[in-house]
């Protein structure tokens, strides 16, 4: 038996948003933005308590990423098997053996990480499609 994907839940993670209080919530909208639009099989729900990506190809059971909330100072975005993506950018911190982390300052700080952002978002899609 296969094990079902979670469904796409825009609609859970926008009234989730509606609620949140945070310093950085409109970096934290920009960071989630960017990563719905990096690539098509983006997707996303509540988990954990906070808005979380996975793929809608191939069967990702773990998820791609999660926000950690709790940090007021930046936005926290936590890679499950980061480790995966081999990044070399310094995008993804860390050296734990299952998870990689992304720090976001600012919106300046978004802006310059973004391209490494969608890298890191469609390299995940790309290896979990083919896993």
């Amino acid at each position: 038996m296969k094990n079902k994907l979670p469904e796409n839940k825009s609609d859970e993670v926008n009234e989730w948003m509606l609620k949140l209080k945070h310093p950085l919530k409109a970096e934290i909208e920009a960071v989630r933005k960017i990563v719905m639009d990096a690539n098509s099989a983006i997707a996303e729900h509540i988990k954990w308590a906070a808005p979380s990506f996975f793929c809608t190809a191939g069967l990702d059971k773990t998820g791609m990423a999660t926000f950690n909330h709790r940090q007021p100072k930046y936005v926290h975005l936590v890679f499950h098997n980061g480790i995966i993506l081999n990044d070399q950018s310094g995008l993804l911190q860390g050296d734990y053996k299952d998870r990689r982390m992304a720090y976001f300052y600012s919106m300046e700080d978004i802006e310059s990480k973004k391209k490494e952002l969608v890298r890191a978002v469609n390299t995940w899609v790309e290896i979990i499609s083919n896993s």
